[in-house]
């Protein structure tokens, strides 16, 4: 009897990149030796001993781990693969080798650069007169500053170049999406995102599940589940929900596939972050972790006691108790619920996978979904 391999992350994403003939990220040849980025990492030399976010982002970049942001890429033409392309498509646009267009290929990294570029800019640091170091800080915000805007603007670029207003407009509707995730909720003073104080909870609906219109923000805060997937929905899943949808726009495919390729971006966003929440409160964890993760988020929701603590991080972030909060969390069932909350989303998204064809496209992106499950 075969013994059963379990999902290994590095395995389904090497995997998947052979299927469409696309490294995990555009940035290992094409971007890291242009010019204007050969200058970033001299100045990024400069901080190597401070404590700016920037060099933590720097290194996400660069490591191929499971919170890999270049994976997005990959999952976009993966998705395009899967559900093939009108045969009205002219032979001139087809990457026939990879099975994707070239504006597709194109709109995937257009969604890296954009991903990318909002991580640079959430380094950027409050800085405050009494921080040690802060020549260093304000340095590295003008890097992060910049290096953010330069990803952004050749994002702005290279999306005008594929001539499609619609979208365009859908694009620019996931920027504004990210941007808009900075703003829901209370902050700490160095910009820090708090949860709102826990309320009875209520159920909530997004009134528009693929549109380009703005959630609705006030009526999730408070409430766990509908205020941690209006923070992810924000700041993760509508980025690769409409560059799924918008690849199979390319594509030529009906409007009704083209949603359903928001729904599957959007939840498996969600699922991946879901994995990521509860990496911090794993055995031998230790140091800071956000507080608007889910099981944080969950654990107020069973016993709001605990937003007192949170609260004391309002002025500096180090007067939060993390390992008390890590303690608490861990005996309470916001493991659970955000375990749960993973299965959903990625039971979500392969309810629509199954609806397109059988492929390798298809295997790799389930595969994918197995992997973040297992991990």
């Amino acid at each position: 009897m075969a013994q059963y391999q379990k999902p290994d992350w590095n395995r389904a994403v090497s995997e998947a990149e052979k299927i469409v003939g696309y490294p995990t990220s555009f940035l290992s040849l094409r971007w890291l030796l242009s010019d204007e980025i050969a200058n970033v990492a001299l100045h990024l030399r400069k901080l190597v001993g401070s404590n700016h976010p920037l060099l933590k982002t720097a290194k996400g970049l660069l490591y191929n781990g499971k919170n890999n942001m270049q994976a997005w890429g990959l999952i976009v033409l993966l998705v395009s693969k899967a559900a093939g392309h009108a045969k009205n498509i002219p032979d001139l646009e087809q990457d026939k080798a990879a099975g994707v267009l070239h504006s597709q290929r194109a709109l995937a990294e257009v969604t890296e650069m954009i991903r990318t570029s909002h991580l640079v800019h959430k380094g950027l640091v409050n800085l405050q007169e009494t921080v040690e170091d802060s020549a260093n800080m304000l340095f590295g915000n003008k890097i992060a500053l910049l290096s953010g805007d330069y990803l952004l603007s050749n994002s702005c670029v290279e999306l005008a170049g594929l001539r499609n207003q619609e979208l365009v407009e859908l694009m620019s509707s996931a920027v504004r999406d990210l941007a808009e995730a900075e703003f829901v909720g209370p902050r700490d003073k160095q910009n820090n995102p708090l949860p709102a104080r826990p309320r009875a909870q209520h159920e909530y609906k997004q009134f528009n599940e693929n549109g380009i219109e703005p959630l609705v923000v006030q009526e999730a805060l408070g409430n766990a589940q509908a205020e941690w997937t209006l923070r992810n929905v924000l700041n993760a899943g509508s980025l690769l929900g409409k560059s799924c949808q918008g690849t199979l726009k390319l594509a030529g495919h009906p409007t009704e596939l083209q949603e359903q390729g928001y729904l599957f971006g959007k939840h498996l966003a969600l699922a991946w972050q879901a994995c990521l929440d509860r990496e911090p409160f794993l055995q031998g964890s230790s140091g800071p972790f956000s507080l608007v993760c889910g099981p944080v988020m969950f654990h107020l929701q069973h016993d709001p006691t605990l937003y007192e603590e949170i609260l004391k991080g309002k002025d500096d972030v180090n007067d939060v108790d993390y390992d008390l909060i890590r303690k608490v969390v861990n005996e309470g069932p916001g493991l659970d619920k955000t375990q749960e909350l993973q299965s959903q989303h990625s039971q979500s998204a392969l309810d629509v996978l199954n609806q397109l064809p059988s492929s390798d496209a298809r295997t790799a992106l389930a595969n994918i979904i197995a992997a973040i499950q297992d991990i």
